[in-house]
């Protein structure tokens, strides 16, 4: 008896070794009880690195930083490294705004974001599709745990996603998200993760972002001026653009910067003759359309000073998108949803007739529908990438 309790003893304690050692090997669901913990405490993080995305003719790579707070704060900062074109996303206690401040402009929207969707970049949103699939696969990739999981992203061709996790800290080191076929067409890839970063009181501060990415070419808070329904901005004059509620889309036009000083730098004659100077557009077509759809024809307009194209699609969905170079700053605040049209941010506003507003190379987008679904306004949207204006 003597015996059989000594081998039992000897057996128990060289398990606790080996599980002390390290040689225990965790299975998927104590990992994620563990990842479940983790997004529980609600802790900050802050990341940095690269997004190719595979989606379009050319490979488009970003450079990608990241930053949450326990407020439930969020700033993610998006740029094409070929183009050297930022956009960056802000929730703070005054909304959801979308900033592209190397055109001093700013879009500010009431929303759940990134409550209600998913994004690639964020931390809970993959912890959360990990959770989330109970047909989860599971392995291991030297220091990282591999998840393959089901994608839930707005864009319907994202349909699975592979996930690296670093062993020790849960940390995401890469994902790779593939289509139907096995395809990757996005793939991001963290250089740096830290938890429980600490940030400055206005890092997440839409004037702070406006004016901080390009400190070399520093603008005043005259060229940044935001007007909307609760911060109407001194000297600003409200400009109703007819021409676009023609459209469905939501009139956002400031102008005017009567009583703002200019930079230190600026040539007010020089400023004031490149502000009357009409600006051109060349026409940016789609290169997809819905089935049973065709283009039934293109207006020239004005929005407020700008120069603009109204081009109209009629069929089996009735939708036209507007294009402009604007001058102008713009702003709205209604209620609203991200959409991560991969090459830039766009935002969708509007309940029976929908809006979606995106910028890419200078030129402002806007596509108003009532009756196209949202894929297809997604679709149509990362269509016109990669278009030479006519």
């Amino acid at each position: 008896m003597r015996r059989v309790t000594w081998m039992v003893a000897v057996v128990m304690c060289l398990a606790l070794v080996l599980a002390g050692c390290g040689m225990g090997k965790k299975d998927a669901g104590s990992i994620v009880k563990d990842l479940d913990h983790v997004i529980s405490k609600a802790n900050s993080y802050q990341a940095s690195g690269s997004m190719i995305l595979n989606t379009g003719q050319q490979p488009q790579e970003y450079q990608v930083e990241v930053a949450y707070s326990p407020d439930h704060f969020y700033r993610i900062s998006l740029t094409n490294a070929t183009k050297d074109v930022t956009q960056i996303v802000l929730r703070n206690e005054e909304g959801v705004f979308v900033l592209t401040p190397h055109l001093k402009k700013s879009f500010r929207f009431q929303s759940d974001w990134p409550e209600n969707q998913g994004q690639v970049y964020l931390f809970q949103s993959l912890a959360k599709s990990i959770i989330a699939d109970k047909d989860r696969q599971f392995t291991t990739d030297n220091d990282a745990y591999v998840f393959d999981v089901a994608a839930n992203y707005q864009n319907e061709q994202l349909s699975r996603q592979k996930i690296w996790l670093n062993k020790k800290t849960l940390a995401p080191k890469q994902v790779q998200v593939s289509d139907a076929n096995q395809n990757v067409l996005v793939q991001v890839s963290f250089s740096h993760f830290e938890f429980d970063a600490k940030f400055d009181k206005d890092y997440f501060q839409m004037e702070r972002n406006m004016t901080s990415w390009n400190m070399s070419t520093l603008p005043t808070m005259a060229d940044v001026a935001v007007v909307d329904a609760d911060h109407p901005a001194t000297g600003e004059k409200s400009v109703t653009d007819k021409n676009l509620t023609a459209t469905g889309g939501q009139s956002d036009q400031a102008a005017g910067q009567n009583g703002q000083k200019a930079t230190a730098k600026a040539d007010p004659a020089k400023s004031n003759a490149a502000a009357s100077k009409p600006q051109t557009i060349g026409i940016i077509e789609p290169s997809y359309l819905p089935k049973d759809v065709v283009k039934q024809d293109i207006t020239d307009m004005k929005l407020g000073e700008d120069a603009a194209v109204l081009l109209r699609y009629k069929g089996k969905y009735s939708f036209s998108i507007v294009e402009v170079r604007p001058q102008a700053k713009s702003v709205s605040l209604q209620p609203g949803d991200i959409v991560d049209l991969g090459f830039t941010i766009g935002v969708i506003t509007g309940d029976a007739k929908k809006t979606l507003t995106w910028t890419n190379d200078g030129v402002e987008f806007r596509l108003s529908t009532g009756d196209l679904p949202t894929s297809e306004m997604i679709k149509v949207a990362m269509a016109t990438e990669g278009q030479s204006g006519k």
